[in-house]
């Protein structure tokens, strides 16, 4: 990356993070009256509940809101939307019908939610995936500044819904009502500020649309296999945990994941926003975007040692302070979690490159690795503190592999998949 384009690189990373900030701390100032309000059960039931959202999501997009960064013209972007309001719409209505059916014929999934949860599972999908999609369109016309804004939106209403409704009494529900809440308080935001085309997606994909989807085939080919494999190994260890020790144990990683999951969420996909921009431009300009790699790469260690540091000597004592002692055992897992995350932080944005280079095969391939690796993990016999830090272990190690290849990528010097 040459001297010329930092200033405007980084101008464009604090325009996000300073949204991603206001995003994330909002959160995070309401998670110790959260955890004063509830239990680890509910907030267990409630990070089930939100996983089964974040897994639909993913498949309701088809992936194709990364590709909104490739085409700029309003016409394609215009047919992308309809698509994934197509999708958006169907997924929707098959992830409510499935919850109902699975509570119907008793599956333990579904027993530990709520029917409130389990029917609103699908309006949930639709407002996330479409939200994905609009923040997408923002990021592909530089409107860094309006997609932050409308993460704000959203964060703030999730926030101050939920603390309200557990103050009026109404226990682990208010956790669900209040996402639910601030996703359309968010994406009302992401309407008014962008003002995205809108497309009828049809009863049936038009010409125009099919032929869209097979123009992009190798987002929902391959990226979307490859995301949802993602999604659904980071909600296996919650999933697991629940299962065998328990809804409080779930809880107690719940929180874990949040707390060590805020640096990557704020900073990590900051970074991202921008690196996506700039990997495609220098794609498309010099043949690679090896330069741009490099530098995300020094600026995601410096950005994230700090963080991960404290966290792997201090946690338990923070967690105890900022939640109650109920959480310290929380903190306990942070610890065993802290360098995989830092780990983590470093590879999600520079994880774009796989599609920038079209490599999205390869990728796949990753998370066929990951899942196994989890699921194995997670079955073996073992203490929850045992299956944590083999895990940890695992994960580490294929995300060395996985920042190697991704490498490559940048160079543009991976063998064809």
């Amino acid at each position: 990356m040459t001297a010329g384009r930092l200033p405007a690189y980084w101008r464009n990373v604090m325009t996000v993070l300073g949204g991603a900030l206001g995003a994330q701390a909002l959160p995070l100032l309401a998670a110790p009256l959260i955890t004063r309000l509830c239990t680890p059960a509910d907030v267990g039931a409630f990070s089930v509940w939100l996983g089964m959202v974040a897994v639909a999501a993913i498949g309701a997009t088809l992936r194709l809101e990364a590709a909104m960064i490739l085409d700029h013209d309003r016409a394609s972007q215009r047919t992308c939307f309809s698509v994934v309001a197509y999708s958006a719409g169907i997924t929707a209505v098959l992830t409510t019908l499935g919850a109902a059916l699975a509570r119907l014929l008793g599956l333990p999934f579904a027993a530990q939610l709520s029917w409130p949860a389990l029917l609103t599972l699908g309006v949930a999908t639709f407002m996330t995936a479409y939200m994905q999609t609009t923040l997408a369109y923002a990021t592909s016309h530089n409107a860094f500044g309006k997609a932050a804004r409308a993460r704000v939106w959203s964060a703030g209403g999730i926030a101050a819904a939920q603390v309200g409704l557990l103050a009026l009494g109404m226990g682990g529900v208010a956790l669900v009502a209040g996402q639910l809440v601030g996703l359309a308080v968010g994406l009302l935001a992401a309407m008014l500020l962008l003002a995205p085309p809108q497309a009828w997606p049809g009863w049936l994909p038009d010409p125009g649309q099919r032929a869209y989807l097979r123009r992009h085939d190798k987002f929902w080919r391959f990226s979307l296999p490859s995301n949802l494999l993602n999604v659904i190994v980071s909600q296996l260890p919650l999933l697991m945990i629940g299962a065998r020790h328990g809804a409080m144990a779930a809880g107690l990683f719940a929180l874990t994941q949040r707390v060590l999951g805020a640096p990557i969420a704020l900073l990590a996909s900051s970074v991202l926003e921008v690196f996506k921009r700039q990997s495609v431009h220098d794609f498309q300009t010099q043949g690679n975007c090896r330069d741009a790699y490099r530098y995300t790469f020094k600026a995601l260690v410096l950005l994230g040692i700090g963080p991960s540091l404290v966290l792997l000597l201090f946690s338990p004592e923070l967690f105890a302070f900022a939640f109650g002692d109920n959480w310290r055992e929380a903190g306990e897992l942070a610890q065993i979690l802290a360098p995989l995350y830092f780990l983590n932080f470093i590879a999600s944005p520079l994880s774009y490159v796989f599609f920038v280079a079209g490599k999205q095969k390869v990728d796949l391939l990753w998370q066929v690795a990951l899942f196994v690796m989890t699921v194995s993990v997670f079955l073996a016999p073992g203490s929850l503190r045992q299956s944590v830090l083999w895990y940890a272990i695992g994960y580490s190690l294929l995300y060395l592999v996985y920042l190697r290849m991704s490498y490559r990528c940048s160079q543009n010097r991976m063998v064809a998949a």
